[in-house]
């Protein structure tokens, strides 16, 4: 049984290519190889993201929900910006923390809808044109 070792140049620089001339070209243009596939991968995912500069929905419409008018009807009478809670008592509705907590939520709907607009933290009123 005969063990077959590797020439001195083969086992310096892994097949002999860094020594000559051409090896290290051969290994370079491995090397670019790699990065075109790295580039072409790259921009295949950034065509597929969405564009961030397209425009936003039209507004929606005011949900159908009699509350929403009623809410509505509440901006259109106030003179400054509302809380959740401001807006149950001028509904005559229970305060409660449920009744707080929903309203609160459909003013935060009606702000995502571009209806209402949340000048601070829990401070809603109508947007201004």
């Amino acid at each position: 049984m005969t063990l077959r070792t590797a020439a001195p140049a083969e086992r310096a620089d892994g097949g002999g290519r860094g020594r000559h001339p051409a090896g290290r070209c051969i290994a370079r243009l491995d090397e670019l190889d790699r990065a075109a596939e790295e580039v072409r991968i790259i921009r295949k995912t950034l065509l597929e993201l969405p564009d961030p500069l397209s425009p936003a929905p039209p507004p929606s419409k005011l949900p159908d929900h009699p509350a929403y008018q009623q809410i509505m009807a509440v901006f259109a009478a106030a003179e400054a910006p509302l809380r959740a809670r401001q807006v149950c008592e001028a509904m005559d509705l229970e305060i409660a923390p449920n009744t707080i907590n929903n309203t609160r939520l459909k003013l935060k709907r009606l702000v995502e809808r571009v209806i209402l607009t949340e000048t601070e933290q829990g401070l809603f009123t109508p947007p201004r044109p």
